[in-house]
């Protein structure tokens, strides 16, 4: 199984990225995907999750609105889109897999993860 993240960079405050997450070895139809983040000094966290089956997500509340994860089937890849970055955002994500989404804040659920990509969101 190999997760492979991609698309983080350099943004402005107030800028998009498209973070992206394509998947070997498993079918995202039959696992659930989550987006992890952990800036400098800080723990990892959760911050969103896209369900298998029936395609419930999940964000935590300081990306609620401004974060949008989907995925496509026929490519295997599970997307996080990001609006409205704050600098706060800056972080190195993760994309990572578990049978569901019910404890996605939580990495300690989470069998195989991607290798991360940075987001700076500075001026």
């Amino acid at each position: 199984v190999q997760l492979q993240a991609s698309g983080g960079g350099l943004v402005q405050p107030g800028g998009s990225l498209r973070l992206s997450c394509a998947a070997s070895g498993l079918s995202v139809n039959f696992y659930a995907v989550g987006w992890f983040r952990q800036a400098p000094g800080k723990e990892r966290e959760g911050i969103s999750c896209i369900s298998s089956s029936d395609g419930n997500t999940f964000y935590i509340d300081p990306v609620k609105g401004r974060f949008t994860i989907s995925k496509d089937e026929a490519k295997n890849t599970v997307y996080l889109q990001m609006n409205s970055l704050k600098p706060e955002d800056t972080a190195v994500y993760y994309c990572a897999t578990d049978h569901n989404c019910l404890d996605y804040t939580d990495d300690e659920f989470f069998s195989y993860w991607g290798q991360g990509t940075q987001v700076t969101v500075s001026s």
